[in-house]
């Protein structure tokens, strides 16, 4: 095999791996049904993101605040999906 037939057999193979490919994550795309994101916990009355906020706050100081190591705890416990105590904020009482 010379040169310039090899290199238009490799040609070929690319553009009919090419083609391949672009028919495959075509048919893909119309598979899949548009999602929207699932928000598990409303924001707005989230007992767990007041602690965090006041935690970030905080700043170095929260290193040594218990309730911060609380928080973190549970956020955790929350971002991997484990089962924890709900949590309630001592300083979200009387907003």
């Amino acid at each position: 095999m010379d040169g310039k037939t090899f290199a238009c057999l490799g040609a070929i193979v690319f553009v009919a791996v090419a083609i391949t490919a672009t028919v495959i994550e075509l048919t893909d795309k119309q598979e899949r049904s548009p999602t929207s994101p699932v928000r598990l916990i409303p924001s707005d009355s989230d007992p767990l993101r007041e602690g965090q906020r006041r935690c970030q706050q905080l700043g170095q100081k929260a290193l040594e605040d218990a309730e911060c190591l609380r928080v973190w705890s549970q956020t955790r416990d929350r971002f991997l999906g484990r089962a924890s105590e709900p949590f309630s904020s001592p300083f979200s009482e009387g907003r």
